[in-house]
């Protein structure tokens, strides 16, 4: 299972009978199963064109062994190595407090500016890492995690000493958004397809380009650049950010839903957190920044 955020995603996203996300995947040892379908053929979202990455090693057994096999009770009900609910929860549990522990130490110790560019360099050099990795790795997004932290404290530190109570604000605007999403998504009112991803990569796309370019002409002209840091534009700017964001959390409950309908490794869980992680991070940053700009104007 891999996150849905444009820079760390690698898979698509779940089809069931020809059509992109529409209904939910089968469970693992479900009908599918027991009428002695293999439900990782040619419906998992995470196998390459040509079959499922967790089968390896499957293609010799008999149809008797394959029918034993995905005719077995739901991996949630036997040790099987399999991603469970509570290890999505545990690993985003942890690389979250990872965060919360790295912003608290930057906030105590008032991290001049300096440094924490260099602690979201580090962090994203480091996603960047994982990104490229076959597989999650615990070290590395734990650091990753630390590193975040770091940028965030010292960044909502300076935030606050200009706007009192900024980041608390950012951080219940956060949990907001995300229970808001969640139950969204689970009432179906937010339906993740084919065509809706679409438009979230491009939109994230075009986000992320228009970010670029207002950096290089601050960087090189000085001043406020595109005016997408300010003002009414930079109000804008930052609601679709955040929405963007809401889009993401989606996306990424998808990629989570997936992964346990089709037997993902436990291990795909961490990967699972460090997307969840990515995706409030980008959500707390833009909040905070919107509301910086509403609280100076």
């Amino acid at each position: 299972m891999r996150s849905s955020n444009p820079v760390f995603s690698r898979r698509g996203i779940g089809r069931d009978n020809g059509q992109p996300g529409v209904n939910p995947a089968p469970q693992a040892g479900g009908p599918a199963a027991a009428q002695g379908g293999n439900p990782y053929a040619g419906t998992n979202p995470y196998a390459p064109q040509g079959g499922n990455p967790y089968a390896q090693g499957q293609q010799d057994l008999t149809p008797e062994q394959l029918q034993q096999m995905y005719g077995a009770p739901p991996a949630g009900t036997l040790q099987t190595g399999r991603m469970t609910m509570d290890d999505v929860v545990m690993r985003t549990g942890m690389t979250l407090g990872t965060v919360v522990v790295g912003a608290a130490v930057a906030w105590l110790m008032e991290l001049p500016l300096g440094l924490a560019i260099g602690c979201a360099l580090i962090a994203m050099v480091l996603g960047l890492v994982q990104a490229f990795k076959r597989k999650p790795s615990p070290p590395l997004i734990l650091t990753y995690a630390a590193f975040e932290g770091l940028f965030l404290g010292a960044l909502s530190g300076m935030v606050n000493e200009r706007f009192a109570g900024a980041p608390m604000q950012a951080v219940l605007g956060t949990m907001a958004v995300f229970a808001g999403v969640l139950i969204a998504y689970k009432t179906r009112v937010i339906r993740v397809n084919r065509r809706f991803y679409r438009y979230v990569m491009a939109a994230a796309i075009g986000f992320v380009l228009l970010t670029a370019v207002n950096l290089l002409f601050m960087a090189f002209g000085g001043g406020e650049g595109l005016g997408f840091r300010s003002g009414p534009l930079g109000i804008l700017f930052g609601v679709i950010g955040v929405i963007l964001g809401a889009c993401f959390l989606a996306l990424d409950f998808k990629q989570v839903e997936d992964g346990l309908a089709y037997g993902a490794p436990r291990e795909e869980s961490w990967m699972a957190a460090f997307g969840l992680t990515l995706t409030l991070v980008w959500i707390y940053l833009e909040l905070l920044r919107l509301i910086a700009i509403l609280r100076g104007d």
